[in-house]
């Protein structure tokens, strides 16, 4: 039930996008032949003026149909280079509004999920920006670094410190992050046990400080935040909602950039990429976890959608907008064998890529642990 509730949640993004080009394309008087609620074979339709609204077989998302779209539809060319409905024949900036629009609507549904995480109430640091205060701050794991005694013992971001104790000493129960890492530092030279609170149950781990992992001392390989619950109503959770979707974008984004230039130079690791495979795992993972935990994957992968969109690859709305700029720039079209040359070549880049990091996911999935 958790992997069907993900799926239709993956579903919900890709309609939401595609949503966002249909509302501006009919915004601006372009026709719209079909809207359609995943892929035919066509299981049922209604016409509504001009508009077909279709539920189709097969569940891999939506599509919609915009008349003088594709140049290389029969359909589409028949009357177009003469309709002023058609999209070709629209002003640039029309065109590229219509694509954006998709991108956008992406980033709005993130913005209203987070809002809405926050009226729940999300996991917060206490030094967190933006507005309201976090309730119940605890210390909590906010990184544990591979193969350091931290992961090896088992212990994973997100645990909630409880308390923690060596052999001659023992932290009072609900320790700060700051007065948690001052007992390490002071016992790095023994074993710590922490006790934790992970899925609402409480946990015992035992790691010894090694050298390495810090400058100047031993350490178990964890960062640590105070982290509580910030829960505000709604008109102050639409601008934290803002405020942590800019961040979320700002951050994806700048891990994208700098996977695109590690593999210009040779250097990219797509092993830590997830595929399809592995987002959706990771997304059954979420659903199990609670409406919160899934509200902020699905916020994360509607950002990162509207991101790898916006790329300059033939096949996505970067590509589309990068053949309008440069129509606009020739003032003329692109030849239609070119376009659809580039097309094809960037979905085989696209289903290349895909390909790899799914190749990826099956073997974290066989791996032994």
């Amino acid at each position: 039930m958790t992997l069907l509730l993900f799926l239709l949640i993956l579903v919900l993004l890709i309609l939401v996008h595609e949503f966002g080009h249909f509302v501006v394309a009919k915004a601006f008087g372009i026709r719209v032949d079909e809207f359609g609620i995943f892929f035919p074979p066509r299981l049922w339709s209604i016409k509504v003026r001009e508009t077909t609204y279709s539920l189709n077989a097969l569940p891999f998302g939506g599509f919609v149909k915009i008349f003088g779209e594709n140049p290389s539809s029969a359909e589409t060319t028949e009357g177009a280079a003469r309709n002023h409905r058609s999209f070709s024949n629209k002003p640039r900036l029309v065109q590229a509004a219509v694509i954006v629009a998709g991108i956008i609507c992406n980033l709005l549904f993130a913005w209203l999920a987070l809002s809405a995480g926050y009226v729940v109430g999300i996991p917060t640091s206490v030094e967190h920006a933006g507005v309201g205060v976090v309730q119940g701050a605890r210390a909590t794991i906010t990184s544990v670094l591979p193969h350091s005694p931290a992961e090896v013992a088992g212990l994973k971001s997100g645990d909630t410190v409880q308390a923690a104790r060596t052999g001659l000493a023992e932290l009072p129960s609900g320790p700060g992050a700051d007065a948690l890492q001052a007992f390490i530092l002071e016992h790095q030279d023994e074993s710590v046990v922490l006790s934790v609170i992970r899925n609402n149950e409480e946990k015992a781990f035992l790691a010894k400080p090694v050298d390495g992992l810090a400058q100047g001392h031993k350490a178990i390989g964890i960062g640590l935040d105070d982290v509580g619950v910030l829960q505000l109503p709604p008109h102050l959770a639409l601008v934290q909602g803002a405020v942590l979707g800019a961040h979320m974008t700002t951050a994806i984004a700048g891990g994208l950039w700098g996977l695109l230039s590690q593999a210009l130079h040779g250097t990219a690791n797509l092993a830590d990429v997830a595929g399809p495979i592995g987002i959706v795992g990771i997304g059954a993972s979420a659903v199990q976890e609670g409406f919160v935990a899934t509200i902020l994957l699905t916020a994360l992968i509607s950002i990162n959608l509207a991101i790898i969109n916006v790329l300059p690859i033939p096949g996505l709305d970067g590509g589309r907008l990068l053949f309008i700029a440069i129509e606009a720039i020739t003032r003329r079209p692109i030849s239609e064998r070119l376009a659809v040359r580039l097309t094809i070549a960037g979905f085989a880049l696209l289903v290349t890529l895909m390909l790899v990091v799914s190749y990826n996911d099956i073997l974290h999935l066989v791996r032994p642990a």
